[in-house]
C-alpha cells in the first residue's frame, strides 16, 4: 500500500518507443516521477503523449496521470521533531537500529559514535515513510543516516566520517557531553 502524503504529485509515463516494429502499441506504464510541493492541494490536468514517426508504426499512448497531496513535514511533525533533536544530546536518524542497522552508512556512524562511548539515541526511519520523507524536509537533508547534535543537524555519514578523522566530531561531542 502506497502512502502518497510526502509527494505532491506522482507522474507515470509510458515507455519508450524503442520496441520491435512487429509490436501491438505498449500503453504500460515504466517510469515513476515524484514531485515535492508545499502549497494547497489542486488537480493537474492529464494529457496524452503521442510518437509520429513515419519509419515505425504510430504509437499513442493515454498514460500519464498526476495527483497531488500535501507536503511530508506537517507542523505537527515538525514540533515532534523538534522535541525529540532537543531532548537528547546526540540523536541519529537511521535505517534500522543501533544494534542491527539496516544500511552500511547507517552502521558506519553507528560504530563511530559507539567508539567515542558517547549516548546516543536512534530512531529507524524504516518504520515511518511519513517520518523518513519529513526529515528529509526538517534538515534539507535528502539522505540518511542524520545526525543531530544538542538539537542541530550535524550531517550525514560522509560528513561524520570526515569530522571523525579531523577530530572535530569528538570536540563537538565532548562539547555537549560537559553542557
Amino acid at each position: 500500500m502506497w502512502s502518497v502524503g510526502a509527494f505532491n504529485s506522482i507522474t507515470i509515463t509510458p515507455p519508450s518507443a524503442s520496441f520491435p516494429v512487429n509490436k501491438a502499441p505498449i500503453n504500460t506504464p515504466t517510469s515513476l516521477h515524484l514531485h515535492y510541493f508545499s502549497g494547497p492541494l489542486r488537480p493537474l490536468p492529464s494529457f496524452s503523449l503521442s510518437n509520429h514517426s513515419s519509419f515505425g508504426p504510430q504509437l499513442s499512448y493515454k498514460r500519464t496521470v498526476s495527483f497531488r497531496c500535501s507536503a511530508a513535514l506537517t507542523p505537527e511533525l515538525k514540533n515532534t521533531l523538534d522535541k525529540v533533536v532537543t531532548s537528547h544530546k546526540v540523536v541519529l536518524f537511521m535505517k534500522g537500529t543501533r544494534d542491527f542497522p539496516q544500511c552500511g552508512f547507517s552502521n558506519t556512524v553507528v560504530q563511530i559514535l559507539k567508539s567515542l562511548n558517547v549516548p546516543f539515541e536512534t530512531i529507524n526511519i524504516l518504520e515511518n515513510e511519513l517520518l523518513r520523507q519529513g526529515l528529509k524536509e526538517y534538515s534539507s537533508w535528502p539522505t540518511f543516516p542524520q545526525l543531530y547534535v544538542e538539537g542541530e543537524f550535524f550531517g550525514g555519514c560522509d560528513i561524520t566520517v570526515e569530522a571523525y578523522k579531523t577530530g572535530e566530531l569528538q570536540e563537538l561531542l565532548e562539547k555537549a557531553m560537559c553542557s
